[in-house]
């Protein structure tokens, strides 16, 4: 399932007001790290105007204001603070935050895009009872029109896991930046994804038709699960759509009387039982798709719900879904593949290869030889572990 957000030109950006929070700790000393993100930021830079405001925000050992707010035209003066920048002391993620946020509410632009962009390699130095105070803290601002960007970088003491819970209580996204290929992605290349959210807790559900459809599975998304009854709930948070962004939702699905089924018969069956005449009425349906969402600065949902009947059937699957594929199967593949049986890496890479279609910037290509640098170095362990083993 595809969601597809409205594309908005850049001459057609509102004016933002952007806060970069920088970490400048000593653990972001390495070439991957703040020299990277240096490069990156200044790649977002180059596609502000005079209508833009930038703030800089710096934290380590202490925070403080290393640029205050400052018109997005005069890029000479933004790219000379970011270039002084240097990395030492240690981490206290919470004190920068909350500096940025004030910079954000101080230099507040209505009906512009207002947000806080933090780079890190994630090391925060905080307890659990600071954490909850920090979430308590973006969703307050988030509630006041101030989302959060989080940007990755480097390894080592990297957290993925609260630089994406931040950002999703901040109604904002997150990115890891690995090299300058990929900042151009996400900076400069999808800017208005980033920056400009058109739809808020957009919330996904499909219903399977189980005289057509024996059994499903959705393929990640482990921690955007919402119960059945969170669906129609207001209150309940999402996820936000920026402008151009593209939300895909893989399900793995069993064909009623099809091999491929791993569970057992049901003796009863879910819900109530359908008539005959219900049932044939239904027959070419295999799901009912519905999605809610907000527009910015609504607190009440809209509704679109179709289903997908037989004519929406393609067994050969289209160039991007395949490819989609391979990308799920491969992340699978690296947390153990407990559903892939004998899919190999060999198998996904050719699944890649053979759907890769249009891949104009590379980073198709990128992914395949990411499968098989994963693949060679899986078999590298192999051996080694059979060696040892004899």
């Amino acid at each position: 399932v595809g969601v597809q957000g409205y594309r908005v030109p850049q001459e057609q950006l509102p004016a933002s007001n952007l806060v970069f929070l920088i970490d400048v700790s000593g653990s972001m000393s390495s070439n991957d790290k703040l020299p990277l993100l240096q490069k990156a930021l200044s790649m977002l830079v180059g596609k502000l105007d005079e209508d833009d405001s930038i703030s800089m925000v710096v934290y380590a050992g202490a925070s403080g204001v290393v640029l205050p707010p400052t018109a997005g035209n005069y890029k000479a003066e933004i790219l000379a603070a970011l270039q002084q920048l240097q990395a030492g002391g240690s981490t206290n993620g919470a004190a920068g935050i909350r500096l940025a946020y004030q910079m954000a509410q101080q230099n507040f632009v209505k009906d512009g895009v207002n947000r806080v962009i933090l780079a890190t390699d994630g090391d925060f130095n905080v307890g659990l009872a600071s954490t909850e105070e920090l979430v308590d803290l973006i969703q307050r601002k988030r509630e006041a029109g101030i989302a959060l960007t989080t940007l990755g970088f480097g390894s080592g003491n990297y957290n993925d896991h609260l630089l994406e819970q931040l950002a999703d209580e901040g109604n904002g996204n997150h990115a890891y930046i690995d090299r300058l290929n990929e900042a151009r992605k996400v900076l400069a290349e999808e800017l208005t994804a980033t920056l400009l959210t058109i739809a808020k807790d957009v919330k996904i559900q499909v219903e399977f038709n189980p005289e057509r459809v024996s059994e499903y599975r959705l393929i990640g998304y482990e921690n955007r699960i919402l119960a059945e009854e969170d669906f129609n709930n207001d209150k309940v948070d999402a996820g936000e759509i920026g402008a151009g962004h593209r939300v895909t939702a893989l399900y793995e699905i069993t064909l009623a009387g099809s091999p491929g089924q791993r569970l057992p018969d049901r003796r009863y069956q879910h819900g109530k039982k359908a008539t005959a005449e219900s049932s044939r009425s239904l027959s070419h349906e295999l799901a009912h798709l519905r999605i809610r969402y907000k527009l910015p600065g609504e607190t009440e949902s809209k509704l679109i719900e179709t289903p997908i009947t037989d004519s929406d059937f393609n067994a050969k699957g289209s160039t991007s879904l395949n490819f989609a594929a391979a990308v799920a199967a491969f992340g699978q593949k690296l947390r153990g593949g407990k559903y892939l049986e004998n899919l190999t890496y060999d198998d996904i890479e050719e699944l890649a290869r053979n759907s890769r279609g249009n891949d104009p910037h590379g980073y198709r290509g990128e992914f395949m030889q990411l499968v098989a640098l994963a693949g060679t170095l899986d078999q590298t362990v192999n051996v080694a572990h059979n060696t040892q083993a004899k």
